[in-house]
């Protein structure tokens, strides 16, 4: 009687309908990405938990936890506008995404032609991914501690929210992220992050993200 480990090996080794043998499950990471192992608690996570809720709770005078504000994703986007003449920067933008994310990046397409920019509908001309969960709050920390800081005579970030309490920094160059190796780069790219926020006020999303450790310039006390 065979045992376990030969059933699984003759299991993989398997056909298909067609012939082919089947492919092996998807690896738990892509290149470049990050593998979150698993019952893992970013530090951020907790504090959200533990001190920040509270502490909105108390500020706002909340009569529940349940409307408290979250943080629910982080969307982060690059627009290639020189893609029309090479494609090859999307791809490069798309793997330099995945390894600053930890998350597979996807190519985003235009939705029409413009001639006068040389752009064709369903040109890819940008990447793109959101963020949830653990992947989130993991980027949001290196972003606090890590990226912001080396930015260049760096005085912190302008309070501009969307009027529904979401908010979106703007990066001008993707060589802040340390996960960037600057001596490969083939261009300097901006980036775009939004955190969107459950808060129904701009004035809730701010304190949120105020407690996080966003670095805004204009703290109110």
């Amino acid at each position: 009687m065979a045992n376990t480990k030969d059933g699984a090996v003759k299991k993989a080794a398997a056909k298909t309908q067609t012939g082919k043998a089947e492919k092996p499950a998807k690896a738990a990471k892509t290149e470049g990405a990050q593998v979150m192992v698993k019952g893992y608690v970013p530090s951020l996570q907790t504090k959200y938990k533990e001190e920040i809720a509270p502490k909105l709770v108390k500020d706002f005078g909340y009569t529940s936890v349940m409307q408290v504000p979250k943080l629910e994703k982080i969307v982060i986007n690059q627009g290639i506008g020189s893609a029309t003449q090479d494609k090859k920067l999307v791809e490069i933008a798309q793997q330099e995404l995945t390894i600053i994310t930890g998350q597979k990046a996807v190519q985003t397409y235009s939705k029409k032609d413009i001639s006068n920019f040389k752009l064709r509908k369903g040109m890819p001309i940008g990447v793109k991914t959101t963020l949830r969960a653990a992947k989130m709050y993991e980027f949001l920390e290196r972003l606090i501690s890590v990226s912001l800081p080396r930015i260049r005579d760096f005085k912190g970030i302008n309070e501009k929210f969307d009027g529904k309490g979401n908010y979106t920094l703007g990066i001008k160059e993707q060589i802040i992220f340390p996960e960037i190796d600057i001596d490969k780069i083939t261009k300097i790219l901006g980036i775009e992050i939004t955190f969107v926020t459950s808060a129904e006020k701009d004035e809730e999303a701010f304190a949120l993200l105020r407690e996080f450790g966003l670095p805004f310039k204009n703290i109110k006390k």
